[in-house]
């Protein structure tokens, strides 16, 4: 090797070992700069966050809107991170009309608009619009086993009623449902009794993810309806559903004030003519004393006093009445909002792209700790 070569190798290893320690402080710089943000990322993940969901699947009724949609209008000014979700592939999971499908969201929209969710102070988005749902879905299904969900009553409840006992997509919508929720790290989700499990079923499998490959999803809390669940008028024993065969069962939000008062004057009581609140033994009249409470806010023992020296027949239309005034103006609003078309759509498409922000990262995340990228 020659003088110069030498004199140059020398020169090199000088300015190595004076960059070095430069270096070093740069990458030790980056790592806390790197540490800071996630930590920071960290906490404004585990900040509260609501999400819920909705079907699809034709209008919303009475018990719907007593039962959910008025507790997440509250929600929006009690948390600082809303989302509610048009959960669309939920509804694919008994057989549905491609037709009606289609344009069934931005009917839902319009209705969840007119009930007073806001767009500006909750994410309003389609579910199959953020492809993060189905794909998380799919590893937490990984993570579920099947007699966990054949424990489920809903899958016991809905099998029976389709045909060839049920698809597998109705066997493991709730790992989806787990899926919709955990996506956004979300910390509170509003439930009703029938949907408690579902939620266990959710912490189950955020417990599972956890332990298996690192703490990282919240375990989501729920927030319990405090309304009394609503009834079917034409049978008290079960709960008022969109799908019920009877047309005078499910009082809609878009129902007429003809058609409201026609519901209640068929709705099934009993031989008591007096009103009382006795849902074990009067389940007829107490589930009208429990709507009556809901959409006036009065306790039904008050309710129950106010209508001494009534018969029941008298009673149906004072709490016929009472639903005709607080379901018209939505039912107003929502024929206003059907004919906004272009408005529904930039909603939902809003509110896509601010699900999609939240979500990518997540599934990202997932991805990375489960070893796919």
């Amino acid at each position: 090797m020659t003088g110069d070569a030498v004199a140059a190798l020398s020169f090199r290893s000088d300015v190595i070992k004076m960059a070095l320690p430069m270096i070093r402080r740069d990458i030790w710089s980056r790592v806390r700069h790197r540490v800071r943000s996630l930590s920071t990322d960290q906490q404004r993940s585990s900040a509260p966050r609501v999400f819920s969901g909705i079907q699809p699947t034709g209008i919303p009724h009475l018990g719907n809107y007593l039962g959910a949609l008025q507790s997440w209008v509250r929600l929006q000014d009690e948390f600082s991170s809303v989302l509610f979700s048009i959960v669309d592939l939920h509804s694919i999971t008994v057989p549905q009309d491609p037709a009606v499908l289609r344009g069934a969201a931005l009917d839902m929209a319009a209705c969840l608009l007119a009930c007073g969710v806001h767009p500006d102070k909750s994410c309003l988005f389609q579910q199959s619009r953020v492809p993060e749902h189905a794909e998380l879905g799919w590893i937490l299904c990984c993570l579920t086993s099947m007699p966990r969900l054949q424990h489920l009553p809903q899958w016991k409840i809905k099998s029976r009623s389709q045909r060839n006992d049920g698809s597998v997509g109705l066997f493991i919508y709730p790992v989806l449902q787990a899926a919709d929720i955990l996506l956004y790290r979300s910390t509170h989700v509003p439930v009703g009794d029938d949907q408690a499990q579902h939620l266990e079923l959710t912490q189950d499998v955020a417990r599972i993810f956890n332990r298996r490959y690192g703490d990282f999803f919240p375990i989501p809390r729920a927030l319990m309806s405090s309304n009394k669940k609503i009834r079917s008028l034409r049978d008290p024993s079960v709960k008022m559903s969109k799908s019920d065969p009877q047309q005078l069962a499910t009082v809609r939000l878009t129902d007429t004030p003809e058609e409201i008062v026609l519901k209640f004057r068929k709705a099934v009581t009993d031989c008591t003519s007096e009103v009382t609140y006795d849902p074990e033994n009067r389940p007829g009249v107490s589930n009208l004393v429990a709507i009556h409470s809901a959409v006036t806010g009065h306790a039904p023992e008050e309710l129950v006093l106010q209508s001494r020296g009534l018969e029941t027949a008298q009673y149906k239309m004072v709490v016929a009445e009472a639903v005709v005034t607080a379901l018209t103006p939505i039912r107003e609003e929502i024929h206003r909002l059907r004919g906004e078309v272009g408005y529904l759509t930039e909603v939902l498409d809003r509110g896509a792209h601010r699900a999609r922000e939240i979500a990518a990262p997540v599934y990202d995340a997932v991805c990375r700790m489960v070893g796919l990228r």
